[in-house]
């Protein structure tokens, strides 16, 4: 902690749904006295990677602590509240729908201290970071990484529903063997762009073994990473150069090479485990999701037709169906929405689902916005029916996943020839 108050204390809450509210006050630490720490240090110069050489303020005891996603509220007398994210997971995930909250994508943005994965202190792409640091605080949503505008929503939902929950960082997916086992669901949430090998390989080996996936956004698994110990422990700094040919393991180990999955070396497209691509970040205004088809099982419950508009719901990144690349089949387009890419490529954004050989369910919401739409919290961009589709779509299929392989009782009606969708 680092403050220029004279004294602070932290209040830990547990976050999901609590008969409307998001949290619940769960600990209150004493209160401490405040300092500030050091600057900012450039700890490579090669990678320009910052961290926070810090010494710890005081150590917080969650062996007691029910499994979930939490914020620990930093409070200072006359200073702006911080948050710490914090994930608990359970001992084992067998028959529990696991949510993975993507702290490798909210590193990935961070600019705290000075750069991040896309740009340096001067802005550019070439002064950016090849390497981020665990080490230091998140700037966004003030310091609660991306949790609060991107996950939130669908954890809220999960709980809601009264499922059984277990929750993991994807460092975890990395970290822990057969972390995955017995779990009858893994949920991706709103932005969920960087995956290191271990991290794919350990969800596609629980979708092969009957455990059903839902990407409920988009950009998913498109960028690879590599993982590397600090000071302070193992997989704390997140490797990405973009460019494969400035990686030092170019040509020499190129599946660890990191750049993005679909590019070469070693190239790997992510529609292989999710079902659609990567597509774009559409110009201009936000563009309706529209309904392709009408009768599928996700619908339960709300009624809508061929081509109903739900406004504002696709962006500010998309998915779609792109038989250029290796696509499952069967597979069946939910919402087959027009866009505005750059350079007419692709054309629609894609709400998918197919069933892979195992019987497991595979969802792809195909729009970052889709976890806010779930509790209207877009503001004025998502409006009219968007929520009660979105939250009716969501429901059925967290229910579904709960109960084991959604495939044995949802298979997946392939109708790429009626979009006339074609390679």
């Amino acid at each position: 902690m680092s403050t220029a108050a004279a004294s602070f204390r932290v209040n830990a809450f547990r976050m999901g749904w609590y008969r409307g509210g998001l949290g619940r006050l769960v600990w209150t630490s004493p209160v401490y006295p405040g300092h500030k720490q050091s600057a900012p240090v450039l700890v490579a110069s090669a990678t320009n990677t910052m961290a926070a050489r810090w010494s710890p303020s005081l150590t917080v005891d969650t062996s007691t602590w029910t499994p979930g996603d939490y914020l620990l509220r930093l409070e200072g007398v006359g200073h702006q509240e911080q948050y710490v994210p914090l994930t608990v997971r359970a001992a084992s995930a067998v028959g529990a729908i696991v949510i993975v909250n993507a702290v490798t994508t909210w590193q990935a943005y961070n600019v705290w201290g000075c750069c991040d994965l896309y740009e340096g202190g001067n802005g550019s792409f070439a002064t950016r970071a090849r390497a981020v640091s665990f080490d230091r605080p998140y700037i966004h949503d003030s310091g609660a990484g991306y949790f609060i505008s991107r996950e939130l929503g669908v954890v809220a939902e999960a709980e809601r529903l009264g499922l059984k929950l277990d929750y993991v960082t994807d460092i975890d997916l990395h970290a822990i063997p057969n972390l995955l086992r017995g779990a009858r669901a893994v949920i991706s949430l709103g932005h969920d762009e960087y995956w290191s090998p271990q991290m794919r390989t350990a969800v596609t080996a629980a979708r092969d073994a009957g455990t059903n996936l839902a990407f409920f956004g988009a950009n998913a698994m498109f960028r690879r990473i590599r993982l590397a110990p600090t000071a302070l422990g193992p997989n704390r700094l997140e490797i990405n150069y973009k460019d494969a040919t400035e990686d030092p393991l170019y040509g020499h180990d190129n599946p660890a090479v990191t750049t993005d999955w679909p590019a070469p070396p070693a190239a790997n497209p992510e529609s292989r485990v999710i079902g659609a691509q990567y597509g774009c970040f559409p110009s201009g205004p936000r563009s309706p999701g529209v309904v392709a088809a009408p009768s599928n099982w996700l619908f339960g419950g709300v009624t809508v037709v061929q081509g109903e508009k739900l406004p504002g719901l696709i962006g500010p990144e998309l998915d779609s169906v792109q038989l250029a690349y290796p696509t499952p089949r069967p597979i069946e387009v939910i919402l087959h929405s027009p866009v505005n890419c750059p350079y007419n490529s692709p054309t629609h954004a894609d709400a998918t689902y197919y069933v892979a050989h195992s019987g497991a369910g595979v969802f792809d919401a195909g729009t970052i916005d889709w976890v806010c739409a779930v509790q209207n919290a877009c503001g004025e961009r998502v409006h009219g029916p968007t929520f009660s589709v979105v939250r009716a779509i969501t429901d059925n299929l967290l229910r579904a996943f709960a109960l084991g392989p959604a495939g044995r009782a949802h298979p997946a009606h392939d109708n790429l020839a009626a979009l006339h969708i074609t390679g």
